[in-house]
């Protein structure tokens, strides 16, 4: 293996173990910051040292116990600091002797919960909403801060300088680590389904990089999903998300074809949908309906989630239904992206024109104004009315604005087809 495989190897691992290393090392030295520091010397080390002894059989063992004895280190340093600091007290003292001797014990016992707990401290009420969302993502997802951005619509630098505050605060606040019970509980929880809606949405359709989908991160969201609906059987919300993220996994081999690219919802061979993951969504949806009371954000998504499921054919999609509920969640929780999809709906149920008009009055969001997919609709909208010069360059706008080279390919063939006059499907 050439030193850029092992390189590109190290990367591949580091997406699928830092959430795990990063969750555990906060159980064992109880802050967030630390562990984060700790698992990235970890990182260092391998990228040091695999290239030339070559990638461990474990990895993942591999990585833990370097950031053990990182941990360790780190843990005698401060107890040596403290003992010259006597203010600081006697009960951190022993916390700190504790935590140094459970070590050992504590990574070999089993994950359990503890990437839940890591993602209730990162939305723990003393952080903004955006801030815990923030937070999350990068420490449980692995994303970047240019991914998150990129999930948010807002520029790097905010997301960078809202990161780096969560993990001050935390650390200021000493923050727990336990899932919280009680009130405390639901009152978190919107704030912890945002966070695993983001993750699942950045493994479905990846925003950078040369992979159209990222299925490790739908997992990781949908084993957080499906402990939350454990968690809380009683939360429809819960229950919608998980259905949501169920169904729309079921269609991850059909969206990327032999090569790679990217194979759009309505050109999908639908028998290669996943349908124990269908069932598995139908079911969560069902239990959520049976909670009662009206649907939620979530709930909503899972059941336009599930109307394309029960079609067997693109044909025997009901677009009228799915109208019915864009238009709930539109009012339920307004936003320009939500009436971007509202219009693909529209364009499919009552002709591209009503969908055009619908884009065409959200256009101007500043929001909206580096989302590669707001010009990619309207391409495909202007295409099915003929009108191929314009959607020429709605796809070619798309296609500069993301960061994925997948979609970017297929929005420039697209482009291509729209000049030679046509639809470019």
């Amino acid at each position: 293996m050439t030193p850029s495989d092992t390189h590109r190897a190290i990367d591949a691992i580091w997406r699928i173990e830092s959430a795990r290393l990063i969750a555990r090392l906060t159980r064992m030295v109880g802050d967030v910051g630390i562990a984060e520091d700790v698992a990235q010397d970890a990182l260092v080390a391998a990228l040091e040292t695999w290239p030339e002894s070559g990638v461990p059989d474990n990895p993942g063992a591999w990585l833990m116990a370097t950031a053990k004895h990182r941990a360790i280190d780190h843990l005698r340093r401060a107890k040596r600091l403290e003992r010259k600091h006597e203010e600081l007290g006697l009960e951190i003292e022993e916390r700190q002797e504790r935590a140094v001797q459970d070590l050992d014990v504590a990574i070999d016992d089993p994950v359990g919960d503890d990437l839940l707990r890591l993602v209730f401290i990162a939305c723990h009420p003393v952080l903004s909403t955006e801030a815990r969302v923030a937070l999350t993502l990068r420490l449980l997802g692995g994303l970047t801060t240019e991914e998150i951005a990129r999930a948010f619509l807002v520029p790097v630098p905010t997301i960078a300088q809202r990161i780096v505050r969560a993990k001050r605060s935390l650390t200021a606040a000493r923050v727990p680590f336990e899932v919280p019970r009680g009130e405390e509980l639901a009152a978190r929880l919107s704030s912890v389904l945002a966070v695993i809606y983001l993750v699942f949405n950045e493994g479905y359709s990846a925003t950078a990089g040369d992979a159209w989908v990222r299925p490790e991160l739908c997992e990781d969201a949908m084993r957080l999903g499906r402990m939350l609906a454990e968690l809380m059987p009683g939360e429809a919300e819960v229950h919608g998300l998980v259905a949501m993220m169920e169904i729309q996994a079921s269609r991850l081999r059909a969206r990327v074809g032999p090569s790679g690219e990217p194979v759009l919802l309505l050109d999908q061979d639908r028998s290669r949908w996943d349908k124990l993951l269908i069932g598995r969504g139908l079911a969560a949806l069902a239990r959520a309906e049976q909670l009662g009371g009206p649907h939620g954000p979530y709930a909503l998504q899972g059941a336009i989630a599930a109307c394309h499921a029960r079609a067997r054919t693109p044909e025997e999609t009901d677009w009228t239904r799915l109208t019915a509920l864009y238009d709930a969640l539109a009012q339920l929780t307004p936003s320009p992206v939500v009436e971007v999809n509202r219009a693909v709906a529209y364009a499919f149920a009552f002709g591209p024109a009503a969908g055009l008009e619908i884009v065409d009055a959200v256009a101007a969001e500043p929001a909206l104004q580096e989302y590669h997919l707001l010009p990619s609709v309207r391409g495909d909208l202007l295409a099915r009315l003929g009108r191929f010069g314009e959607a020429r360059v709605e796809f070619e706008r798309a296609a500069a604005l993301t960061r994925n080279t997948r979609e970017r390919e297929l929005l420039l063939g697209r482009a291509a087809a729209c000049a030679g006059g046509k639809p470019g499907a």
